[in-house]
């Protein structure tokens, strides 16, 4: 993703949600197709992959919020 700009409150929930959206559509799709095949590692990996992929949303936000020096 590019680079946002988050001023106020309004501006982060568009960016939550649209972040979200692609999280789900990337990661969240392999986790249900792994389900759905009831493949074990499948299912593992895919989990993985989706908590990773909230994990470095979560930080790309953290790491916007930090002052650079």
């Amino acid at each position: 993703m590019g680079t946002v700009s988050i001023d106020n409150r309004g501006d982060f929930g568009l960016w939550a949600i649209e972040r979200a959206k692609a999280i789900i559509s990337d990661e969240g799709s392999d986790l249900a197709i792994a389900a759905r095949d009831g493949d074990e590692n499948a299912i593992r990996e895919a989990a993985n992959s989706l908590g990773a992929a909230i994990s470095a949303a979560l930080l790309e936000v953290y790491d916007g919020l930090v002052p650079e020096e």
